[in-house]
């Protein structure tokens, strides 16, 4: 039986309404009960990145109800230590869920996006690793970055590129971590996450999937988004573009256009990047980055392999070339001769991986691109 979006954005608002009040008891079926629709909803949807994200939001709120069993409990110790001044007003450490990292893979290593990497490099690379001449011109260092464009095209990659570039700390969070683990505590988890990485010489923010943090607030109708929203732009907005340690926050989506409108706006995401398909060059180097380490027959020609593979992400030639590769492996394993991964098991395993992206999918993001 089919569940509307509405139904579960009720049941969904009630659950973590009472959750945050601390009425444990009456949060929990409401919580079991919209995790049960989205799971019916996750069914039913035909894409298949918005559909994985249905799932993970099913189980964040199952692993609230089973939160409830437990708050149930804290909460007499929660309130001893607050009455005795115990309590860290300041909410959860942040220490316990800011992920820090030191990216190697740098823009060498990321095939093709030339025009990309070129942007990026002008924009925010230069003026980090140039900062003596990025004051005498009046160019600002830090700010927003938006990364933009279709699932598998590399937008993480990029942005750990970055990091690795102006040898930077990357701060990799996601919405999940920030919305979900500590409810009525967002805003605090925002502001201790910019504090932290502030406090680094050099420093980069990166959310992934970025639209379900800053979602439109017209179109939301969630309670904790009223109060995310202006705090992330708060945050955004009190960079010092001229510090001596200059921040970067980078998003990345596959929606931008359900972005809050005010996210967009200058100051907030200086620049907005969009990240396509991979071109020709691009579709090359990542069939010598996945296939070339694997033994590979003579009738291999990647120069027609790179034609058949128009409309292909980096991720779905990836996934072509491990489908090709298992072919002969499996043989090898059942005893037979350990070959090299011949043109037809590529011709095979391009039949089964049909191309993750629709056409009138790369259309919205074309036009979002010209009007942006």
């Amino acid at each position: 039986m089919s569940v509307s979006y509405d139904t579960f954005e009720r049941l969904k608002d009630r659950g973590l309404a009472a959750y945050k009040n601390g009425d444990y008891a009456a949060a929990k079926p409401f919580l079991m009960q919209a995790a049960d629709a989205i799971i019916k909803i996750a069914a039913e949807t035909t894409d298949a990145g918005r559909r994985q994200r249905r799932k993970a939001m099913a189980a964040e709120l199952i692993e609230f109800a089973r939160q409830c069993d437990i708050k149930g409990v804290q909460r007499k110790e929660d309130r001893r230590k607050a009455a005795s001044g115990e309590d860290d007003e300041n909410g959860a450490n942040a220490q316990d869920w800011i992920v820090r990292d030191k990216p190697s893979i740098r823009f060498a290593d990321i095939a093709g996006l030339e025009d990309v990497k070129h942007e990026i490099r002008l924009k925010m690379i230069y003026p980090f690793a140039h900062p003596e001449l990025a004051a005498k011109y009046g160019i600002s260092s830090g700010g927003g970055l938006l990364l933009y464009g279709p699932p598998g095209t590399g937008k993480t990659m990029i942005a750990k590129a970055i990091a690795c570039e102006i040898d930077a700390t990357m701060f990799v969070i996601s919405p999940a971590q920030v919305l979900s683990k500590w409810v009525g505590e967002a805003e605090q988890n925002i502001r201790k996450l910019f504090t932290a990485a502030k406090a680094e010489e050099r420093a980069i923010i990166f959310i992934d999937e970025i639209e379900a943090l800053v979602p439109s607030r017209r179109d939301s109708s969630s309670s904790v988004m009223t109060r995310v929203v202006p705090q992330i732009l708060q945050e955004l907005e009190g960079f010092d573009r001229g510090a001596s340690r200059p921040l970067l926050f980078v998003g990345a989506t596959n929606e931008p256009w359900s972005l809050d409108a005010a996210v967009m706006r200058p100051g907030r995401f200086d620049s907005k990047v969009y990240v396509p398909l991979p071109d020709e060059p691009a579709r090359h180097k990542l069939l010598e980055i996945y296939l070339g380490k694997r033994p590979v027959a003579d009738d291999v020609d990647f120069a027609e392999l790179v034609k058949v593979l128009d409309g292909y992400s980096g991720a779905d030639i990836k996934a072509v070339a491990e489908r090709a590769a298992t072919l002969p492996f499996m043989r090898a394993v059942g005893g037979g001769e350990a070959r090299p991964v011949t043109r037809d098991d590529i011709e095979s395993a391009i039949r089964e991986t049909p191309p993750s992206v629709r056409k009138k999918d790369l259309i919205r993001f074309e036009e979002f691109a010209k009007e942006n």
